[in-house]
């Protein structure tokens, strides 16, 4: 950001890489200086990305690890920009099609099939692509990868000021949640157990055999996740500016995951159907702990800021195009009507999209962080982050 001709320093990423390419890479910016920014950290999200019940064959070869090539020295952050690659192992069986030389041959394995629901019809028109691989490539959800990378970097940031980020599935199909824990680390447990980070058994069992039913006839499933972030200081985001409002920062985010149809935060959609009084929080004072509530209707945010509670945030997510029993379409060529071209994809995915959905809301959490805490060092930040708690106390 320039204020006045001063480049001021701020978090923000760039991703790139294609489904099939040679790697995936990611440039974060603006990090504070003595954070302690490991691989294996970041490689446990994005082992959990790849896992949960219903996902496809591309997670039997690919195996993520990250490389972690510049910003680090030591184990902790150094203030300059930070970059991580992922290796694509499958570009192995890909590399002739897809070398970025001019020694590839681009004949192969063309694709002049859109796929409904994907961005391929509407994204060849946009860039004049005569092969819809040139956008399948890209607009894959391979590229969460990545972003999955990026907000392991964020979480490692909120770690460092005791912000916990937790993400859990409340539906698959029609398969609902009925109980959940309300203590944070029963929850945690809970979801470590879990095939489907569903901290319901009963209901964890019915999903699992709904995904196993939608496989069964080549189908797919969506569902709804729930990311929340405990200990969270007050103020973050803006009030005075629409585009600093954090719900709606944290709202695109999520919407930018692929397959992402709808976004709510606390109560959300139920509040239309409510009267005020049952929708609203009631607010009190106790000398010792300040100002708080009883009930979170509000899902931590009111006027686009953080107000001291646990934020949640819900997402849902359509079932995924990519059909084994593929759906009508047309030939971009021929103009001949065909069953969509099938690439290799999951049943059900939500499991791993709410892992992608921690990542993004991480790092939203943390921009919001850096923008009301600027800090060169990790140890100013923290020390300002503990001074506002006090000041919040003694309001």
């Amino acid at each position: 950001m320039k204020l006045f001709g001063v480049i001021i320093d701020m978090l923000r990423f760039l991703t790139a890489g294609e489904s099939h390419g040679p790697v995936l890479t990611a440039i974060v910016e603006g990090l504070p200086a003595g954070l302690l920014l490991l691989e294996k950290d970041i490689n446990h999200q994005l082992t959990r990305r790849q896992g949960g019940y219903g996902r496809g064959g591309r997670m039997q070869i690919e195996k993520d690890a990250v490389k972690i090539l510049s910003g680090v020295r030591g184990g902790l952050t150094m203030g300059g920009p930070v970059a991580m690659q992922i290796e694509n192992r499958d570009y192995a069986n890909w590399s002739d099609t897809m070398s970025p030389g001019p020694e590839a041959d681009t004949s192969q394995r063309v694709v002049s099939r859109p796929r409904p629901g994907h961005a391929d019809l509407t994204g060849a028109i946009k860039y004049r692509h005569s092969d819809i691989r040139n956008v399948l490539e890209r607009a894959s959800a391979r590229e969460t990868a990545a972003r999955v990378a990026v907000g392991s970097v964020a979480r490692c940031l909120l770690a460092a000021l005791d912000i916990q980020i937790t993400g859990l599935v409340r539906q698959i199909g029609t398969v609902v949640i009925k109980d959940q824990a309300d203590d944070l680390t029963v929850l945690q447990a809970q979801l470590v157990k879990s095939q489907v980070l569903c901290p319901d058994p009963v209901a964890e069992e019915q999903m699992i055999k709904e995904i196993d039913r939608c496989k069964q006839q080549g189908d797919s499933l969506g569902g709804i996740f729930e990311v929340r972030a405990d200990y969270l200081p007050v103020g973050l985001g803006s009030y005075a500016h629409c585009d600093r409002k954090l719900d709606g920062r944290l709202a695109g985010a999520l919407m930018s995951i692929q397959a992402i149809k709808g976004v709510e935060i606390g109560c959300g959609f139920q509040a239309a159907a409510l009267p005020g009084s049952q929708v609203h929080d009631q607010i009190f004072y106790d000398p010792e702990t300040g100002f708080y509530r009883k009930t979170n209707g509000a899902g931590g945010i009111e006027g686009g800021m953080t107000n001291g509670q646990t934020l949640v945030v819900r997402a849902a997510m359509k079932p995924i195009p990519t059909l084994y029993k593929p759906l009508k379409s047309v030939d971009l060529h021929t103009k001949k009507s065909f069953e969509a071209s099938v690439e290799r994809s999951d049943v059900c995915a939500v499991p791993a999209a709410t892992v992608v959905g921690e990542a993004v809301v991480a790092w939203e959490l943390a921009l919001a962080v850096t923008e009301k805490f600027p800090a060169d060092n990790l140890l100013d930040l923290q020390q300002a982050v503990a001074q506002h708690q006090q000041y919040v106390k003694q309001v």
